[in-house]
C-alpha cells in the first residue's frame, strides 16, 4: 500500500490545489490529512476540496476543534489555532459537520516498507502537544512511549523531519499551507518507504488571488505565508518557548 500524508493545510487552497495535482500522479492508495485543514484564507472552499477527495481519511487537528467550538459558540479551548473568529463565519453547517467527523488518530497496516502506520495531528496523546526536530529523547519517549506502530506520521508544527527514538520511527509530513524554512507546499510519500516532498507553485497568482479576498489578514497571510514563510530559526524558538510553557 502506498499512502500519501498531508497536514496543515490552513486553508491555503493554491497550496492544496498544487499538491493534489503531484499526488494524482503517484497514484497513491489513500490520502490522509493530519488535520488543521481550514484556519485560513479559504476555509470553506479548501473543505469543500477536501470532501470529495476519493479515498481519504482525516485525523482532527487542533485548529480543526477550535473551528467547531467557534462555530458552535463554545469558549475557546486550548491552542484553538489561528483566525478560528473569521473562518467560523465562513463556513456552513454541512463544512462544520465535516470537520467533526474527523479521527483523533488513523492506523494503516501494510504500508510498503514503513508497515504499520499511525498517524496524528501533534502527537497520539492529543492535539496540542509540541515535538519538534530537537525534541530530547526523553521527552519523545513520554509522548510516543505506549505507541503500537513501527513510524508515526505527524504534522502541527510546519516543519519536515525524521526521528528515531528506541525503535520508532517519528516522521512530520510538513505543512501544506503555512510552512517554515523555504517557501512551498509539504506533503510526504509513503511507499516505498518514507519520501518526503516539497511542491512548488505559483506563489505570486496565488498571494494575488487571497488577496482579492475579503478577509482583513488576506494581504499579511498572503506576505508572510505564501510569498515568504518564517524561518526555521524564528519557528523553532517560538516552538521552544511554547513546549516549556506547555510543560510547566
Amino acid at each position: 500500500m502506498r499512502v500519501a500524508a498531508i497536514s496543515d493545510i490552513h486553508g491555503n487552497l493554491p497550496a492544496l490545489e498544487a499538491v493534489l495535482e503531484e499526488i494524482w500522479r503517484e497514484k497513491p492508495d489513500l490520502v490522509v490529512s493530519c488535520g488543521d485543514v481550514a484556519s485560513g484564507p479559504m476555509p470553506a472552499e479548501t473543505i469543500d476540496v477536501l470532501r470529495g477527495l476519493p479515498d481519504a481519511r482525516f485525523v482532527r487537528g487542533n485548529a480543526d476543534r477550535g473551528l467547531i467550538e467557534e462555530f458552535d459558540g463554545k469558549p475557546a479551548p486550548p491552542l484553538p489555532g489561528p483566525f478560528a473568529d473569521w473562518c467560523a463565519q465562513q463556513i456552513d453547517r454541512r463544512q462544520r459537520d465535516f470537520l467533526a467527523s474527523f479521527e483523533e488518530t488513523v492506523a494503516v497496516d501494510g504500508v510498503d516498507g514503513a508497515g504499520r502506520v499511525l498517524f496524528c495531528h501533534a502527537t497520539p496523546r492529543n492535539d496540542v502537544d509540541l515535538f519538534i526536530a530537537d525534541t530530547p529523547a526523553a521527552e519523545v519517549r513520554r509522548l510516543f512511549g505506549a505507541v503500537d506502530a513501527d513510524l508515526v506520521v505527524c504534522g502541527h508544527t510546519h516543519m519536515q523531519f525524521d526521528r528515531q527514538v528506541d525503535g520508532l520511527r517519528v516522521v512530520n509530513a510538513g505543512s501544506v499551507g503555512m510552512p517554515y524554512g523555504e517557501p512551498g507546499a509539504y506533503w510526504t510519500m509513503l511507499g516505498p518507504g518514507v519520501q518526503p516532498r516539497r511542491t512548488d507553485y505559483d506563489r505570486e497568482a496565488a498571494a494575488a488571488r487571497i488577496r482579492r479576498l475579503s478577509w482583513p489578514l488576506a494581504s499579511k497571510f498572503a506576505e508572510e505565508n505564501v510569498v515568504s514563510v518564517p524561518s526555521v530559526e524564528q519557528a523553532m524558538e517560538a516552538f521552544r518557548k511554547a513546549a516549556a510553557q506547555l510543560r510547566a
